[in-house]
């Protein structure tokens, strides 16, 4: 029987991943979460893992109510106490910085890590790779995109390779309004195809979740940044392609289900039936170029990719201040891009070791603070 971990339990990415389970009989080691402790305790009812992580007022509510046998991990570390435990696959869902450490905990002990969170590979690759390699763990890729990638280069030499293509849907805002200043923030969240949190649901409007992912792409395989491309595709049947040096190209179709690309990270190199309908293949594809003009954060984070280093850190310390303030109607839709751009301007150069990652993402947050009330006065 197949034993999984799985970090960010009780999120979109950790809740599914549990359906995987229930549909495959996976036996389940660990569930790490952060606050929503009634949920992690169902969770640990049906499951019964050997360890279950939660920290603050979370983790005082569940004390008295595990049931007998599995343990509590507390604290700011108890998420890489799960990631540790012994088990056949990690699938690495908790986002942003914190799940960055548990990650680390993961490959530091060899495991095989199913890896959902682009900010991992966004501001560390180097530092993964390095890891990986030293201990022997292997990462197989959760983002739809980046599976339909890594699924496309199977059985293929990479030196073959001359371009990997990236979809994007192209978020709510594709064929308009022409002034995206005054978009408010209903509008925004209103994705066409996926339901998302409200962070991912606005990088995806801005575009800038598709440049996350192509600086995700470029750590997991270790590609040249000017060699991926993004194309708007709509109906997001295409997660991703690869363009090989003879002119042919392997694409990767699927319907819009996470728990797909999901049970492949898993299962690797198998792919087990699972309980639903086949994907129609009838109807239009349609691709565009996307229009950087109205989407600048996608070409923000190719620059970020080609600076390197703290560049990559600073980019995604700021989109998250500036989403915030966006939601907040602090700044308008637009002014996302503004604060991503002046905050990586500000940006130092050099490569940062993994202590320092923490350090370059705070000192990044109040530069991003600051152009944002900077930007307000201005408004």
């Amino acid at each position: 029987m197949r034993t999984v971990t799985v970090l960010g339990s009780t999120g979109s990415i950790g809740t599914q991943t549990l359906e995987v389970a229930r549909w495959r009989g996976y036996r389940i080691r660990g569930l790490a979460a952060g606050s929503n402790a009634e949920l992690l305790l169902e969770q640990a009812r049906e499951f019964r893992p050997e360890a279950v992580s939660a920290h603050g007022s979370a983790a005082a509510w569940l004390k008295d109510r595990l049931p007998g046998g599995i343990r509590l991990l507390e604290g700011p570390d108890s998420a890489a106490g799960i990631a540790a435990l012994e088990a056949d696959t990690v699938v690495a869902a908790i986002p942003g910085m914190a799940g960055l450490p548990p990650l680390r905990a993961a490959l530091a002990a060899g495991r095989h890590v199913a890896l959902a969170g682009k900010e991992a590979m966004v501001i560390a690759a180097p530092l993964i790779r390095e890891l990986t390699a030293a201990t022997g763990a292997s990462i197989t890729p959760v983002d739809s995109e980046h599976s339909g990638l890594f699924q496309c280069l199977q059985g293929e030499q990479l030196s073959d390779v001359h371009s990997m293509v990236l979809t994007a849907s192209g978020g709510p805002f594709l064929h308009g309004p022409a002034d995206l200043s005054q978009v408010t923030r209903q509008q925004a969240l209103a994705h066409p195809n996926w339901s998302m949190g409200e962070k991912v649901t606005i990088d995806s409007a801005t575009l800038f979740n598709k440049g996350l992912e192509v600086l995700e792409a470029q750590g997991l395989f270790d590609f040249p940044l000017e060699q991926i491309e993004v194309l708007v595709h709509p109906q997001q049947i295409v997660h991703g392609a690869v363009r090989f040096n003879d002119g042919s190209v392997k694409a990767q179709l699927g319907p819009h289900d996470m728990r797909l690309p999901i049970q492949y990270g898993i299962e690797y190199p198998e792919r087990p039936a699972v309980p639903l309908e086949p994907l129609p293949l009838t109807g239009m594809l349609e691709f565009m170029e996307p229009d950087l003009d109205r989407f600048p954060a996608l070409a923000l984070a190719y620059e970020a990719g080609r600076r390197g280093g703290y560049a990559r850190a600073y980019l995604n310390a700021a989109d998250e201040v500036a989403v915030r303030a966006f939601l907040e109607a602090r700044i308008p839709f637009t002014g996302i891009s503004d604060v991503l751009e002046r905050t990586l301007t500000l940006a130092p150069a050099g490569e940062p070791g993994w202590e320092e990652l923490f350090q370059a993402d705070a000192e990044a947050r109040q530069v991003a603070h600051e152009q944002v009330r900077e930007l307000r006065a201005i408004l």
